[in-house]
């Protein structure tokens, strides 16, 4: 593993498929123990974001993941607290999308009163990480905390926040038949797949195509959006454009990648592009950075993608100030702002894992085929018809209405829905008196 500089800085080795069919073989065979998972998942939360963990102090793990993602330590930092709220907070997030009056085991059913019975689908998840942004690796306590084994295969580019996590778990009284830790190569990797009943990947189109089914919940790009229209003055909301496509180094798929604008986008793309010009180039450790960072070959090689597919737009803000040098092998993410000739133009889609923004004219005769497969949009100024229909386009995850930033997550909130709605399905149990 190496740096943004391309300095080592650690060795992952590698599970092989007889390693990773024997991690798996018994997880499926360990007995359930009477234990009090949520508590346990809370300290190792605590111990997480707190402790010395795994050989490296918060602040040694804070510094190395930065170091190796690129992205600002102020991210790093927040991402530490978002886990280790997760963690403490997980019997309650466990249950969201539940109804009130389900329960989880049957021994909680009332005596002699027909119960909804949630239970779960399998005994075995496993949980492909993706290393674009260490928040996701708190996702797949929900699933331990309902009771399942769970095999985690962390990203080959950052695997030290799974192993952090799952060292704090095993340190918190988990056994590694309840929990394990599996750095693979890909054809190992469809061993954890076969060996689970559950699991859950990242990755892009191909990866939601080739896995999507029952078995499998995919997660892919977000394409995030914001709808800006004719009954607001565009001036009032170039500051959230900014925050949505900048926030956490704009590497999120919550992360606004299109802006569509009733009328003429230009003064809202050059006001967005001014901001952020403004914003420094820095290495990632300092506490100042707010764009990411990556070995100056592969950010030269995303300035030339960029730049290649804005061919025919307006480029506003990219060209050469896309590769912010830093001088030791490293360089910054510049952001790129451009304006597209039509709402239906294909570059609209593009997310890459930077504040990368395409601006494009919008009109109520385009309809909501633009604002199509969106994980997270937000409408400024829309009229209760428009907000009526996108509120019920299924291909649209989240609708804001009203000024809030894309990558807004309130706990309760589903993200691409519920965990829970994959994990557990619904059965009728009853168990009374004599008929």
């Amino acid at each position: 593993m190496t740096d943004v500089a391309g300095e080592p800085v650690a060795e992952l080795s590698l599970a092989p498929v007889p390693y990773v069919a024997r991690a798996m073989a018994a997880l499926r065979k360990a007995e359930d123990r009477a234990i009090d998972r949520p508590a346990m998942i809370a300290e190792a939360g605590r111990r997480f974001r707190d402790e010395r963990v795994a050989g490296l102090d918060p602040n040694e793990y804070k510094h190395l993941v930065s170091r190796v993602t690129g992205l600002p330590i102020v991210e790093i930092s927040a991402a530490t607290d978002q886990v280790a709220a997760g963690a403490t907070d997980v019997a309650r997030r466990a249950r969201f999308g539940i109804p009130s009056d389900a329960v989880l085991r049957r021994e909680d059913a009332p005596h002699g009163v027909p119960a909804p019975l949630w239970a779960r689908r399998g005994r075995v998840f496993a949980m492909h990480a993706s290393g674009n942004h260490p928040g996701i690796n708190g996702s797949w306590l929900q699933a331990l905390a309902l009771g399942f084994r769970v095999a985690v295969r962390p990203s080959r580019r950052e695997p030290l926040t799974a192993y952090r996590l799952v060292s704090a778990l095993w340190e918190s009284g988990f056994r590694q038949d309840e929990v394990v830790f599996l750095p693979t190569d890909y054809a190992a990797a469809d061993e954890i797949l076969r060996g689970a009943d559950l699991a859950m990947v990242y990755g892009g189109d191909d990866v939601v195509a080739k896995y999507n089914g029952l078995k499998v919940r995919p997660n892919g790009p977000g394409r995030s959006k914001i709808l800006i229209t004719a009954d607001v003055d565009w001036r009032d909301y170039v500051d959230l454009v900014v925050d949505s496509a900048a926030k956490g180094g704009g590497a999120g798929c919550v992360n606004v990648t299109a802006v569509f604008v009733e009328g003429d986008p230009t003064g809202l793309a050059e006001a967005v592009a001014e901001k952020l010009k403004s914003m420094p180039s820095l290495p990632p450790e300092n506490p100042a950075a707010v764009l990411p960072v990556h070995p100056i070959a592969q950010v030269q090689k995303t300035a030339d993608y960029v730049n290649a597919a804005a061919e025919g737009a307006r480029v506003v803000l990219g060209g050469a100030d896309l590769v912010g040098d830093l001088g030791d092998g490293s360089a910054v993410q510049r952001p790129s702002v451009h304006v597209l000739p039509s709402a239906d133009d294909a570059r609209a889609r593009i997310e890459l894992p930077f504040p990368c923004v395409w601006f494009a004219a919008w009109s109520p005769s385009d309809g909501l085929d633009p604002l199509k497969d969106t994980l997270k949009l937000t409408v400024v100024g829309a009229g209760d018809d428009l907000i009526d229909d996108l509120a019920g386009e299924a291909s649209i995850d989240t609708v804001f209405v009203g000024p809030r930033p894309t990558y807004w997550a309130p706990p309760g909130l589903p993200h691409t829905g519920y965990l829970s709605h994959f994990l557990l399905e619904p059965r009728g149990y009853f168990e009374g008196g004599a008929a």
